[in-house]
């Protein structure tokens, strides 16, 4: 259950900070909230990270899809306890449904936090990567014990 309604909170937090963005901004526009260190600026990604593979779009769909599958596969691996494994599991989820979605409607994912020495990126892009960094490090240093 854990798993479910931490992708569910994720989805929902990624989806709802991008309509706020398209609503209130136009596409490239920035505002600084930190100037020269942290703005939001909106833009529309058709690649993955710092645009690799852009315009990919059946290949990104596949591509998550798979992980969708092999994420939840082990999910369903799991021995009863391991709440923050589940948490990081369904952070993964969560925005890779959440960029997903961009992709099968618009085409592009909707970025907008931007460091400015950091491609711009979006909730979906930092659940996925802060869930991955646990997993990552449970695989390394628990391996034995998942």
């Amino acid at each position: 259950m854990l798993f479910w309604l931490t992708a569910l909170i994720i989805l929902i937090i990624d989806q709802g900070s991008k309509y706020l963005v398209k609503a209130t901004m136009v596409l490239y526009e920035s505002i600084p909230v930190i100037p020269n260190i942290f703005h939001l600026t909106y833009i529309e990604n058709p690649g993955a990270a710092f645009g690799l593979l852009a315009n990919q779009r059946i290949f990104f769909i596949v591509i998550t899809i798979i992980i969708l599958i092999a994420v939840i596969y082990f999910y369903r691996q799991l021995k009863p306890g391991q709440i923050l494994l589940k948490i990081a599991l369904g952070m993964v989820v969560g925005g890779a449904i959440g960029n997903l979605i961009d992709r099968l409607r618009i085409g592009t994912v909707t970025d907008f936090f931007d460091f400015r020495i950091w491609p711009v990126f979006n909730i979906a892009d930092s659940a996925i990567v802060i869930g991955m960094i646990y997993i990552s490090y449970q695989l390394l240093f628990h391996g034995e014990e998942i």
